[in-house]
């Protein structure tokens, strides 16, 4: 493989970690909020809001139950707007944030319902407040599976970015097909599948590592 060959490698690498990591930045930011509120409005949640948690449920289902690459062509006009373009990194970002949020919302929620709601029950007897119980009670106890939430989120993400440059949204995925497909250049195409396993178990490690950390505690 020539030199030229390996700086695109490398230059498609570090556009897929921005990818990665811009969007799963985001779409925690969005998505742990999102989560938290389904819980809280649960019918058994600390601050229960039967239809607000049906239509917030409804939206986070509809999105979460769209194929990733039929909502990349379908957002291109809101692409558009917030990114300035329909192709690229910046642009990628877009829907992968959009994504990943329901995603991690869902996985948010499912770790907070494991929280062992006697503690729950222990706060409220000594006056605690829904923020503190959240705050102080339900996110420390679910913070291992939040994370390990988090590092699958990671790892989907990295597929999803590939995916992305089906239609140039750059990275490895491009490169892949640009040069591994469209080109007719093997080597290409098995540097880039190596690469990403490895980014992925880099990726799960730490996810991993960090859980173990977390549960020690």
């Amino acid at each position: 493989m020539s030199s030229d060959l390996m700086l695109l490698l490398w230059e498609s690498f570090v556009e897929t970690c921005i990818m990665v990591g811009l969007s799963g930045t985001i779409g925690a930011a969005f998505g742990i909020p999102m989560g938290i509120l389904l819980h809280a409005t649960d019918y058994c949640g600390v601050r229960p809001m039967p239809v607000f948690n049906k239509v917030l449920g409804w939206i986070i289902n509809a999105v979460r139950s769209t194929p990733f690459i039929i909502l990349l062509v379908a957002i291109i006009p809101l692409t558009r707007i917030i990114a300035g373009t329909s192709i690229g990194t910046s642009a990628a970002v877009v829907p992968l944030t959009i994504s990943v949020a329901p995603f991690i919302a869902r996985l948010v929620e499912t770790s907070l319902r494991e929280v062992d709601k006697g503690l729950v029950e222990a706060a409220q007897a000594m006056g605690a407040t829904n923020l503190q119980i959240v705050m102080k009670v339900l996110l420390p106890e679910a913070m291992p599976g939040i994370v390990a939430g988090l590092t699958i989120s990671i790892v989907s993400l990295v597929g999803y970015s590939a995916m992305a440059g089906a239609i140039g949204g750059g990275g490895l995925g491009d490169m892949g097909i640009r040069y591994g497909y469209q080109r007719f250049m093997p080597d290409v195409m098995l540097a880039v599948v190596v690469i990403l396993i490895v980014f992925v178990q880099a990726m799960q490690s730490l996810g991993d590592w960090l859980v173990r950390r977390i549960s020690h505690r």
